[in-house]
């Protein structure tokens, strides 16, 4: 698969643009703040129905009331156009050619793309929800049951939570009513759980992989933590009804899971230098990728986001062997310093289209 054509229209700082792409390797190179990241964020919109960086109030241009992204997609021999515009106020309509999407969740998974980007060591020094929703993003391409599930979910979560909070306020209490969250919880729940601990079982030989690969002599290991590995979630939220009421929000589920990154004996966050954390989410992010190859039959796009800026000589030795032996199909490079990355494909042999990009407006080389 790979992203033939991109069209935008008041999209973060870019007025107008449109852009053809070859199918192997496109850079964009310019200044830091010149836009180079908001091309990426653009194609990242097209594929997952959202920004990478952002909610959808920021993503219009500073000064207008709409915007417009639309892509063409060729995957085999199939050409798709997928299309979003947003005007402020106004729900958010997806198309794929003129079919629009009844809900944005049809589309997600249908053309995958992998971010590797400067703010993915959030994913190390951040709390548990980072991680969830790196894996969770993973899942709900690959399996439409969890993405429905895990929406079914968060939903019955906010209106749990809320409805505690009620109770607080009112001095009242409605047992019929936390319990039809309690059963929605419970169903959905219970699948979130069971394809998680499927999912994990299958990516961490992909990760070591790979991990090994980047860093020869060292071991990593992903771990999924849950209470449901004690505690079933009926009996999980029952036991804890009194202290959700005293704290006002729900104490127990799949929504307080969390993915331990290992390092050798300890936590990465903890014992991890910069070099590791950074290789640990190369890997990661790899793995990513070839699951979703795996899964779809056809290469995800890549977005590197400014990630030779941030990696040493060793790292980058690795993704450019990775390029060099065509295992990444479409990539689209970010960097700030237009010869470094010209020198590094060319030390390669492997060509590339390079576009500068500068205030909004950008020019193929």
């Amino acid at each position: 698969m790979h992203l033939k054509e991109l069209k935008l229209t008041n999209f973060k700082n870019y007025q107008e643009v449109r852009l053809d792409f070859q199918s192997k390797i496109n850079v964009l190179v310019g200044k830091n703040g010149s836009g180079k990241t908001n091309l990426l964020d653009a194609i990242h919109y097209l594929s997952l129905t959202r920004s990478a960086f952002c909610a959808d109030n920021f993503v219009i241009r500073l000064g207008e009331q709409f915007f417009f992204v639309k892509g063409l997609f060729q995957t085999g021999k199939n050409l798709e156009e997928i299309s979003c515009s947003l005007q402020s106020g106004s729900k958010k309509v997806f198309k794929e050619g003129v079919n629009e999407y009844g809900k944005l969740s049809d589309h997600v998974g249908k053309y995958p793309v992998v971010l590797i980007a400067p703010d993915d060591t959030e994913l190390v020094k951040e709390g548990s929800e980072e991680r969830r929703k790196f894996f969770d993003s993973i899942i709900a391409q690959l399996d439409r049951q969890y993405l429905e599930a895990l929406i079914q979910y968060n939903y019955a979560l906010k209106q749990r939570n809320s409805l505690l909070k009620i109770f607080a306020e009112t001095n009242s209490f409605d047992a019929v009513a936390l319990e039809s969250y309690d059963q929605l919880l419970i169903k959905s729940g219970d699948v979130i759980f069971r394809k998680r601990k499927e999912f994990i079982s299958e990516f961490i030989p992909v990760f070591q992989k790979y991990y090994s690969f980047i860093v020869a002599d060292e071991v990593a290991l992903l771990e999924y933590k849950t209470e449901l590995d004690r505690t079933g979630l009926e009996a999980g939220l029952t036991s804890n009804r009194q202290r959700d009421l005293y704290l006002q929000r729900t104490n127990f589920g799949i929504h307080r899971d969390d993915f331990h990154f290992i390092l050798g004996g300890g936590e990465l966050k903890k014992l991890g230098s910069q070099g590791q954390q950074k290789s640990f989410i190369i890997a990661l992010k790899l793995a990513q990728f070839e699951i979703l190859k795996n899964h779809k039959g056809f290469k995800p796009i890549l977005l590197l986001d400014d990630i030779f800026d941030k990696l040493d000589d060793a790292r980058i030795a690795k993704l450019l062997d990775l390029i060099k032996r065509d295992e990444l199909g479409q990539l689209f490079i970010t960097d700030a310093r237009p010869d470094r990355t010209r020198e590094l494909l060319e030390h390669i042999n492997v060509s590339a289209t390079i576009f500068t990009v500068e205030k909004g407006q950008i020019t193929k080389i």
